[in-house]
């Protein structure tokens, strides 16, 4: 089967996007620009949906609007608050939205990540409700709609909007403009209705996501929840079925689209010559070569299960002593949302924990965990991921995880061992990972032990099916399923598969 590559997506949305305007959305923009040093740089954020979002702006020359967030961002915009990007080459218009301190405070840390975050993480952990924060969280996206209404300056556009910091968005701009045709995809899962019920503006928020003509989520599951949740609370016809929405005249499609990564793009950092100079800077921050290596490379998010990895790494060591002096684990911890105080005590109780454990267990000049407390760039974790025995994925719960897919993109030796949550939405590709329960601290303990004594045969055969799911199911024919969706929903393109149907190959030959 050929696989789906960044040409191939730009004529389908150079097709089924020709006379209208595609305008995409998200909190977080694809281009910053920063003071650095007495000059003004534009850097690229580490972000798995910049790298599937810019591939359709380029084809399509649309508009991104997104929050203008950098300490130079406003010295390079113009008088409409636009700017050519990318830099090097400039294919399409980032456009910023300004927030004050306070509603940013109050919006994004505040509702998007103090409540809805934690809602739809089912991790245990009580999401915080305040009006204020609602109140900043409705202004932020009507700031955003008017944004958005003024690019459209009404022409046929498509609008799709990212993740869950727009809930009220798609509503405010079918109210405003019924002939925009608008999608939004949703990363996070979405809980059950036992748990939804709970939010204080549930109403407002799904009649919000109903202003969308296509809705679309990780897994089926998460659309059977949404669709669950319709049905408790709203006065609407679900069709689980057709699986979709209908409120009033309006219909709102929900569909499962598994998010993934660029497959080449791994592959050709993880064959290239720069490998061997960060596994050299590897080497010497790890020390003397160590007999097994393992991994863990996350935000430091408690959703991520790090102090559970941590508890079940000190078991295997109280199980199994021969690993003593033996094994090392890689902890790269990346800082996150350090302004909300549940991140900063996250932070410091794992500083804490890897202290003690290695305390526990050192032997001369032998330590069990280096912990990496920052930001690496792609290379370096490429360089880390050929050089690990086995790599640990355990989230308490999360849409996709794409730090899984990354390791077996990487594996260009196809070889390896990934350890992965059941509750990540990748385990449903993955199936050849060590499959774990990941409040279970005995489980990672033992899959360790078995990745350690897994047959090189066997190792080979679990890497290679994975490679090929995630080759085949990669971030382009994920842009490309959502393009050709809208596309059929807004009837630009006649003959069109179904938006149910699985994409093929032919379809863009």
């Amino acid at each position: 089967m050929r696989a789906w590559t960044k040409h191939y997506l730009q004529q389908v949305v150079a097709q089924q996007m020709r006379g209208f305007k595609f305008i995409a959305v998200s909190n977080r923009e694809p281009y910053i620009h920063e003071h650095i040093n007495g000059r003004i740089e534009c850097l690229k954020p580490a972000s798995g949906l910049t790298t599937a979002i810019d591939p359709i702006m380029r084809a399509s020359g649309g508009v991104w609007i997104a929050h203008g967030s950098g300490t130079a961002d406003r010295s390079v915009v113009d008088p409409k608050q636009h700017v050519r990007v990318p830099p090097e080459n400039p294919a399409y218009t980032l456009r910023r939205v300004w927030l004050s301190a306070e509603v940013e405070r109050e919006y994004y840390y505040g509702l998007a990540n103090e409540g809805i975050w934690p809602l739809c993480h089912v991790a245990f952990r009580r999401p915080r409700f305040r009006q204020r924060d609602w109140e900043s969280y409705r202004f932020a996206n009507e700031l955003f709609a008017e944004a958005i209404l003024e690019e459209v300056n009404g022409y046929p556009a498509f609008v799709f909007i990212q993740d869950y910091h727009f809930g009220l968005l798609p509503r405010i701009l079918k109210r405003a403009n019924p002939q925009l045709t608008v999608a939004q995809f949703w990363h996070i899962p979405w809980p059950h209705n036992e748990v939804f019920r709970t939010f204080p503006w549930k109403r407002e928020l799904l009649e919000g996501l109903l202003g969308n003509d296509l809705l679309g989520f990780q897994l089926p599951g998460h659309c059977s929840n949404f669709l669950g949740t319709i049905d408790c609370n709203l006065d609407a016809q679900v069709d689980r079925d057709g699986a979709h929405v209908r409120m009033g005249k309006r219909n709102t499609a929900v569909r499962a689209f598994p998010i993934s990564i660029d497959f080449d793009e791994h592959v050709r950092i993880a064959s290239g010559p720069d490998g061997s100079i960060a596994a050299a800077d590897w080497r010497n921050t790890i020390g003397q070569a160590p007999e097994f290596l393992g991994i863990g490379i996350d935000r430091v998010d408690y959703i991520k299960g790090i102090p559970e990895r941590l508890e079940a790494l000190n078991l295997l060591f109280q199980q199994h002593p021969e690993y003593i002096g033996r094994l090392n684990f890689v902890q790269v911890g990346v800082p996150s949302r350090i302004e909300i105080q549940d991140y900063r005590r996250l932070n410091n109780l794992l500083c804490q924990r890897v202290e003690e454990i290695n305390s526990r267990w050192a032997s001369g000049g032998w330590k069990p965990i280096i912990f990496i407390h920052r930001h690496l760039d792609q290379k370096t974790l490429i360089a880390l991921h050929l050089m690990a025995d086995f790599c640990i994925v355990n989230p308490l719960h999360d849409g996709m995880n794409l730090i899984a897919k990354e390791f077996v993109a990487s594996r260009v030796d196809q070889d390896g061992v990934l350890i992965l949550s059941a509750f990540a939405g990748a385990a449903l590709e993955l199936k050849d990972a060590l499959i774990v329960n990941p409040f279970a601290t005995e489980e990672i303990a033992n899959a360790v032990h078995t990745a350690i004594t897994m047959p090189a045969a066997e190792r080979q055969r679990r890497m290679a099916r994975m490679r090929e799911a995630v080759q085949v199911n990669n971030v382009y024919r994920w842009a490309a399923e959502f393009v050709m969706a809208l596309a059929t929903l807004r009837g630009s393109a006649r003959g069109i598969r179904s938006t149910r149907g699985p994409l093929t190959d032919v379809e863009v030959a």
